[in-house]
């Protein structure tokens, strides 16, 4: 069920689509993420995140982990610690491996995405092949239409 106070989602960037690319160029990148991904998992099962407390207007964004990190954030001085220390080095890593352009798109794509003005076909586009979130769509997790009854 949807909180109802939710809070507009504001994304500055796609990191879904960086580590994505990253994954794809750098295989051992998902030996550095994937821990880090298990934590917050781990951390917001913990502290009862919940991502539909943010009105998300692109549909295929639902359930980014982008929103578990604002929860987190909000939630877990443990995660504020943490953040602190990791993601600067997270960044860094990710800037060797994904392009100036890359960064850009994925920065236009989140901005334009997070105020709902991204046509659907862009964002089939866009999300076309990514399996890096919290929830994989093959292995039939939680998706965002899913929860909010869509078909």
């Amino acid at each position: 069920m949807m909180n109802m106070t939710q809070r507009n989602a504001t994304c500055g960037n796609c990191t879904l689509k960086l580590v994505a690319i990253a994954y794809r160029r750098a295989p051992w990148f998902r030996l550095f993420r994937e821990p880090l991904k298990f934590g917050m998992r781990i951390l917001a099962h913990i502290h009862h995140v919940d991502p539909s407390e943010y009105r998300v207007r692109t549909p295929e964004c639902y359930n980014c982990i982008r929103f578990y990190k604002i929860g987190l954030k909000e939630k877990s001085a443990t995660f504020r610690w943490l953040h602190k220390w990791i993601n600067p080095i997270f960044d860094h890593v990710i800037e060797k491996i994904v392009t100036e352009e890359e960064r850009k798109e994925a920065k236009e794509y989140a901005q334009t995405a997070s105020q709902g003005n991204v046509s659907k076909e862009k964002t089939e586009t866009w999300m076309r092949d990514i399996e890096t979130g919290f929830y994989r769509k093959s292995t039939g997790g939680i998706r965002g239409n899913e929860i909010r009854g869509i078909k």
